[in-house]
């Protein structure tokens, strides 16, 4: 058990004590300034106490929210959260949490003060969205510190009620059939992003279950497509919060990776005879490239790698045909002539070209839009809407990407008259 010391220095006095040694070196925790010996041995003693109580190396009543969103993210989020997730937590600490409370002591944080900063967000116009992430981020970064860190009794974000926030429509953006036929002739087939959008329109995947697709994934007997993985893009080499610091030199370093899909919503789709017939010639025309450009062309190759959390995933590298690789190849569906990757971030090209040039609204999404509306309106249950596109919930699906069109009005009323023949019913 350490021991208290006091010493006068000058004028002051200081407490110390001895803490655990750090990779075997003397560790040892003081304060000075105070001006009488009893109030230098009152705070030293409740010090110790603390510290004994919890083994850190720091004092808990002392911390400040700055510290303290470290330590929580250090030793909670990169332990539990995915990647992306990491990223816009801290994009929430460093922006906003830390410049607001940063010099706040943890125990300092009131309701009052969480009250005055939820109201002020909303003044400077957040979105609803964006006002919730910022407050719920704190306040699970706040329950961290009652359980099971125990430095503070009770999490002061329960009394606040979130501001309400008058939420804007999103634009969801619905294709006509009309719209999709002039994107697919401008990308025909043949064009590196022709297959992208066929598999959108006809399938309604995420984006990144999309550019994750290997022939592997397509039965062509029985005319099934299957979801078991999605396309990330991140860095391992690199601590996360030097990736946020260096978004420059992120992408430079970055790799792709495979990793489970959204929600783990691993699926097995049926697809028509227009996909099955384009996939055809695609994997036809992919054989005959490699041969074309031989040793020249370019092959990928998956090496299985960890996360924080100890999942596996695995790193998508690109090698020459002519290297005999030692790792397994995988045969991706969206690749470019010479057979390098056509990423997610190829992709952005595609988009930007059917906004300038076509003029139409248009983001990858807005595909997967308008397929589960497509199926709506022309009656497709909602039951297999929701497992096709690999939603969690149901009222996921009807509330989000289901719309109530004019088509879908039309039909409402169509079934009333049919079932009850059109009668009029007079007094």
């Amino acid at each position: 058990m350490a021991e208290l010391n006091i010493t006068k220095r000058g004028k002051s006095w200081q407490y110390r004590f001895e803490a655990a040694k750090i990779e075997g070196k003397r560790k040892q925790i003081s304060k000075g300034g105070f001006k009488t010996k009893k109030e230098c041995l009152e705070a030293g003693t409740k010090a110790l106490a603390e510290y004994n109580h919890s083994g850190l190396h720091f004092e808990p009543t002392e911390i400040s929210v700055c510290d303290y969103l470290d330590y929580w993210f250090d030793t909670y989020c990169k332990i539990e959260l995915k990647y992306n997730t990491q990223i816009a937590y801290l994009s929430i600490i460093e922006n906003h949490l830390k410049p607001k409370f940063g010099n706040y002591k943890l125990s300092s944080i009131n309701p009052t003060i969480l009250i005055e900063y939820a109201n002020q967000l909303k003044i400077n116009g957040f979105s609803k969205s964006h006002l919730v992430g910022i407050l719920s981020t704190f306040s699970t970064a706040l329950d961290y510190s009652v359980q099971p860190l125990k430095y503070i009794k009770e999490n002061p974000m329960n009394y606040v009620k979130f501001p309400k926030v008058e939420r804007k429509p999103k634009e969801r953006i619905v294709l006509s059939q009309e719209e999709f036929q002039i994107i697919i002739n401008r990308f025909p087939a043949g064009n590196r992003f022709h297959i992208p959008l066929l598999i959108g329109w006809n399938c309604g995947l995420r984006i990144s279950e999309t550019f994750a697709l290997t022939w592997d994934d397509i039965d062509f007997e029985n005319k099934t497509l299957t979801v078991n993985k999605q396309i990330v893009k991140r860095n391992y080499g690199l601590d996360v919060r030097k990736v946020f610091k260096e978004k420059n030199k992120r992408e430079e370093k970055s790799s792709w990776y495979f990793s489970d899909p959204k929600y783990n919503s691993n699926r097995t789709i049926k697809i028509g005879t227009t996909l099955i017939t384009a996939l055809k010639a695609e994997k036809k025309k992919q054989q005959e490239y490699e041969l074309q450009y031989g040793e020249y062309y370019t092959i990928y190759v998956k090496k299985k790698e960890y996360d924080e959390k100890g999942n596996e995933m695995f790193r998508i590298i690109p090698v020459q045909k002519c290297i005999n690789p030692v790792l397994p190849r995988v045969k991706l569906i969206c690749i470019c002539e010479n057979g390098e990757y056509t990423s997610t971030d190829s992709f952005k090209y595609c988009s930007r070209v059917i906004h300038t040039q076509l003029k139409l609204a248009f983001d990858y999404h807005s595909l997967r839009h308008t397929h589960a509306t497509i199926l709506i309106e022309n009656g497709a249950n909602p039951k297999s809407v929701q497992e096709r596109l690999g939603h969690k919930k149901i009222e996921t699906t009807l509330q989000t990407y289901v719309h109530n069109t004019e088509v879908m009005e039309q039909n409402a009323v169509d079934i009333f008259e049919n079932v009850t023949n059109g009668i009029l019913y007079t007094k």
